[in-house]
């Protein structure tokens, strides 16, 4: 069964949600990891799902495997790829309410996944007008597929896909 669509207006708190779960991960993880909060809730003054979306940068692939059991200890759903090549993907879910809290994407140093993420956010958090512009597609994704979460990516699919190339050559 699809999830629903769920947009809150954008919470000033989420930065240092990120900031303490990014702290708790690299604590419980035996390698050392960069990450950065990534998604809508990093981008000031627009709507977003109230899901944390952080992106960890590993040495290597075969080094982020060995944090599945950390990762798991500490609370997430190890998912592997899930459909990504190259990307290892967890998520934190609520245990009181089932909502899902946290998706933690982590790629090895140099994948181009990285980039694209990073100079998306970037290219949003610079450019008040395209979040805007952002922030208007999701409402109105949102209010046209409210009942699932797929459909409402696919709506998004194409914009995000010409903006984060954009912010590639604007940022990257």
């Amino acid at each position: 069964m699809p999830k629903a669509v769920r947009l809150l207006p954008h919470d000033p708190h989420w930065a240092a949600l990120a900031d303490a779960e990014a702290e708790r991960i690299r604590v419980a993880i035996p390698i050392a990891v960069t990450i950065h909060h990534i998604g809508s809730t990093s981008i000031p003054g627009i709507a977003a799902k109230p899901i944390i979306d952080l992106l960890g940068v590993g040495e290597s692939l075969t080094g982020l495997d060995t944090t599945r059991a950390a990762m798991e200890k500490i609370g997430y759903r190890w998912r592997g790829e899930y459909g990504l090549p190259g990307r290892r993907y967890c998520t934190l879910t609520a245990p009181d309410t089932g909502e899902r809290r946290v998706n933690f994407h982590s790629y090895a140093g140099g994948d181009p996944s990285i980039q694209r993420h990073l100079a998306f956010r970037d290219h949003l958090r610079a450019t008040p007008g395209l979040a805007a512009e952002y922030e208007r597609l999701k409402l109105d994704c949102a209010a046209r597929n409210a009942a699932s979460i797929d459909d409402y990516c696919d709506c998004k699919d194409a914009w995000i896909k010409r903006v984060e190339a954009e912010a590639v050559a604007a940022f990257g």
